[in-house]
């Protein structure tokens, strides 16, 4: 049966289970389409590395990606749907073609390394997965001032800083570790305990300090969002209020995340963003 870009990317974005696709629902058609389309993207690019075991076959996936990308900029048609389903969306909310090379690059840092030393070389990973994402998310929401685009990157950066507590597990079974190095030391864990999905006290009390981190971060982002683009950004707010659910999730869980993925349902989930939509942040 043959399927259309819109729902090949739809598809993809339910399929992903993420939160990202409950705020999505609350959008008007026009920003839910581009918005699924741009997450399809980003989620492509993600799947490469995740789940091509040969690093030099994943990085000439990503050389493809990005060559498609530079021609559909350039006004050829695209070979893939899901750049078919974005571009039209392209011109209408900024989207560029720097936004989903970045994303490109943050896959290939994971080609790269598998380790970051300190907290600022986790940053610069976590501006390119997620900071540009919140960018490009932000202007399909109907961002109305640029100020706005600092509270994207931020509430980015606590997505993804919650994204790493929660995937700890799965990151090692993978052989990475994104928690940094030198706060590995500073808690006395060595990465060898967290790749044999080893607990410990030690442990426990790194995964707080990462934890105590996200939350500044969430709080930090919604201080920087604008007041006049409150209401346009509450599909931004209705994903922060699921990921920091999740968040407080892990820690009452006292942080069992290298045995299992902690998640919430589909339902509760859904019941956040409705709530969200009601109180309005």
């Amino acid at each position: 049966m043959t399927t259309t870009p819109e729902h090949y990317v739809q598809e993809k974005a339910a399929k992903s289970g993420s939160s990202f696709y409950y705020a999505f629902l609350f959008l008007p058609p026009p920003r839910r389409a581009a918005i699924t389309a741009f997450y399809a993207f980003c989620r492509e690019v993600d799947d490469v590395v995740d789940e091509t075991s040969d690093a030099g076959v994943a990085a000439t996936k990503l050389a493809w990606w990005r060559s498609e990308v530079a021609k559909a900029f350039g006004g050829q048609p695209s070979q893939h749907p899901v750049l078919l389903a974005l571009m039209p969306h392209a011109p209408l909310y900024n989207i560029t073609a720097a936004h989903l090379h970045a994303v490109i690059d943050g896959c290939e840092m994971d080609l790269q390394q598998s380790r970051y030393l300190d907290y600022p070389g986790l940053q610069r990973y976590c501006h390119l997965v997620a900071g540009i994402v919140g960018e490009v998310a932000a202007s399909i929401f109907g961002q109305t001032t640029p100020q706005t685009t600092a509270y994207a990157h931020k509430m980015g950066l606590a997505f993804q800083l919650t994204n790493i507590i929660r995937d700890v597990g799965d990151d090692a079974r993978l052989g990475r570790i994104y928690l940094p190095v030198n706060e590995l030391k500073q808690f006395d864990v060595k990465a060898n305990e967290i790749l044999k999905r080893g607990y410990s006290e030690r442990f426990t009390a790194l995964m707080q300090f990462q934890a105590e981190r996200a939350h500044r971060t969430y709080d930090e982002a919604l201080a920087l969002l604008p007041e006049a683009d409150r209401r346009a950004q509450k599909p931004g707010l209705m994903m922060a209020n699921i990921y920091r659910t999740l968040l407080r999730e892990i820690e009452a869980n006292q942080f069992q995340v290298l045995h299992q993925r902690v998640s919430l349902t589909p339902v509760r989930k859904l019941w956040i963003a409705m709530q969200t939509n009601w109180r309005g942040r």
